[in-house]
Formats: C-alpha cells, sequence, structure tokens
C-alpha cells in the first residue's frame, strides 16, 4: 500500500519532534514542512522548507499536523479542510469555542479525520490505569485530583496555563473516568504580569458523580504531572512524566503497633508498581491518526472531543471571574 503522504505546518519546539515521528513511522512519508519563520532546529533534511500553508496543501499532501501557536489553528484547519487534507491539530483545539466550533463543522462537512493531539491520552501509565478502572480494580471511583505544574515555557504568549496546561488534565480526566464534565468552578492568579493567567485551581463533579480538581500553573520550579485516583478499593497514581503507576491498596491487616499506625495509616494495604510497555507516547498518538485515517481504529482524539474539553476550560477560566460553573 503506499504511504500516507504527510505535511508538518510549524517546526517549533514541539514540530520538531512530530517531525522526527513522522519519518520514523511505518505507513507515512513526511513529504514537506511549512514555517514562515524556516527551520530553527535543522529538523527538515530533504524536505522543503515551505512559506506558509497554502504551499503545504500544493505539496499533495494526504494528512497534516498543526504544530503553530494556537491562535493560528482555525484559520490553518480551514485551509487544510478545504484542501481535502485530514488534519491533526495541537491541543487545545483552537483559542476560542465559536473557532473550534468551525472546524469541527468543517471536517465534518468534508468528511475528512479532524484530531486533536491531546497526547497524555496516549501515555501508557494512563492507558493502563483507565484498563484496570474499566476492568473494577478499583470499584466505585470517588474522586480523581491531577496536578501539573512547573517553570513558565517562554514559547507560549498566545494562551494561559489554562488553555496550555488544564486542557491536557481536563481531556485526560474525562476519559479515564469515562464520562462528561457536569461543573466546574475555579480561581485564577496573574503573578507573572502577563495578559493570561499562570495559575489556575479547578474543582467540578463529571456526570457520574465524580468529583476532581485540578492545580495547574506555570510558576513551579517543580516539575509535576500526577494523576491520582481514589475509588472503594484503592488509589491509583499515575506520573506520566515517567510513565509509571502505582497501585495502593486499601488494607485487610489490621495495624497492631499504635505508634506505627499514627504514621502509616488505619487501611493502608499492599502498595505495587505495575510494570508494562512504555512507547513514547507522541509516537502511539501518530500512529492512531495514520490508522483512524485508513479505518483500521477511532482512537485518535476527535475536534468534537477536542472542542468538548475547550468548553470545559473555557468555563473554569470564565468561573474564575466570578460566573457560575454549571456547564
Amino acid at each position: 500500500m503506499t504511504d500516507l503522504r504527510a505535511g508538518l505546518l510549524g517546526v517549533g519546539m514541539m514540530g520538531r519532534h512530530h517531525a522526527r515521528v513522522l519519518r520514523e513511522m511505518d505507513g507515512v512519508e513526511l513529504v514537506a514542512i511549512a514555517d514562515p519563520a524556516g527551520d530553527p532546529h535543522g529538523v527538515a533534511g530533504d524536505c522543503p522548507v515551505l512559506p506558509d500553508v497554502e504551499a503545504l496543501i500544493e505539496s499533495n499532501i494526504d494528512m497534516a499536523i498543526v504544530a503553530v501557536p494556537t491562535q493560528y489553528h482555525e484559520a490553518a484547519a480551514l485551509k487544510l479542510a478545504t484542501g481535502g487534507v485530514h488534519t491533526l491539530v495541537e491541543k487545545p483545539i483552537a483559542h476560542s469555542v465559536e473557532a473550534g466550533t468551525r472546524m469541527v463543522e468543517a471536517f465534518k462537512t468534508a468528511g475528512l479525520v479532524g484530531a486533536v493531539g491531546h497526547i497524555e491520552r496516549f501515555n501508557a501509565a494512563l492507558q493502563e490505569m483507565r484498563r484496570r478502572i474499566a476492568e473494577g480494580q478499583l470499584g466505585k471511583i470517588y474522586q480523581i485530583t491531577t496536578r501539573r505544574q512547573g517553570p513558565f515555557p517562554g514559547r507560549i504568549a498566545d494562551v494561559g496555563v489554562g488553555k496550555d496546561l488544564a486542557s491536557h488534565d481536563v481531556d485526560l480526566t474525562s476519559w479515564v473516568a469515562q464520562s462528561p464534565y457536569r461543573s466546574v468552578y475555579s480561581q485564577a492568579a496573574f503573578q507573572s504580569g502577563r495578559t493570561h493567567e499562570d495559575m489556575l485551581l479547578i474543582t467540578g463533579e463529571l456526570e457520574n458523580g465524580v468529583i476532581v480538581n485540578h492545580i495547574v500553573n506555570w510558576l513551579s520550579p517543580m516539575k509535576e504531572r500526577i494523576t491520582v485516583v481514589t475509588g472503594e478499593r484503592g488509589t491509583f497514581v499515575a506520573d506520566t512524566g515517567t510513565g509509571d503507576l502505582t497501585y495502593y491498596a486499601n488494607g485487610t491487616v489490621p495495624t497492631e503497633w499504635d505508634a506505627v499506625a499514627a504514621f502509616r495509616g488505619v487501611s493502608e494495604g499492599d502498595v505495587i508498581r505495575y510494570a508494562f510497555p512504555k512507547r513514547e507516547p507522541l509516537r502511539v498518538e501518530h500512529e492512531a491518526f495514520r490508522d483512524t485515517i485508513l479505518g483500521k481504529s477511532t482512537t485518535a482524539v476527535t475536534m468534537e472531543e477536542g472542542l468538548r474539553t475547550l468548553k470545559v476550560v473555557e468555563k473554569a477560566l470564565s468561573s474564575a471571574k466570578g460566573n457560575a460553573g454549571d456547564l
């Protein structure tokens, strides 16, 4: 079978990784790169470096990856849809719900695969967690909390920490729990003098009754990527930075040593860190997009799903300004 001809729009800090993965994939040939700033990381190789998305479309590509700043997602995606190109845009889907809605409609009307790069879904730790939760290992799920914090990324200037970081946690939480959000409330801070928020605390509830909490910020020297799921039989802790998944089981053996019990807790049981294959999430994401185009899979994150995530994030940001949080 002929390889899918791929184009890449944007070869900045994230785009350079897309270029590497596209070159290494079976069934895909990277044929062109477009970036008005040229090729700052030297990843083009034998590919021509084109000036814009129009030139990329003229390269007769079948699929495209859009890795430009969020404010440019809509314009690029709409042109790719008109050009008949299956497209994956980096998260968030767009700078606004209105823009994301136009993108969803364009790809639906054109009968093309439109996907969003919510890469955490393809992290091995979260995939293993979701599988075990679905099999009932935790029993009833009570709560999902996430912590995503670290230093400010200098490359991001067009959105705040909500759309850049919280969009990851909103998407993965809904996906892991297999339930959409019912409500969100939040508080935001602007500590660094920038236009957009750099700290955000979100609390909410999913439609299945699970309560959620997200801590996100760009002001911590400590980088964290943690998801904690607590249920009736214990707790899962996924570290998507390392790909590790640890299970803390509720205890069944009472602690008779009172001094130790005071430190250990009253219901501590076995602690297991699971061993499982850990593949690069970006590679798995690309394979899902490729296979969805070929009709072999439906695991790519759709633009409809990306739009739902953006709606939750925008509601959280609105809540931080004092507006109601029901979705």
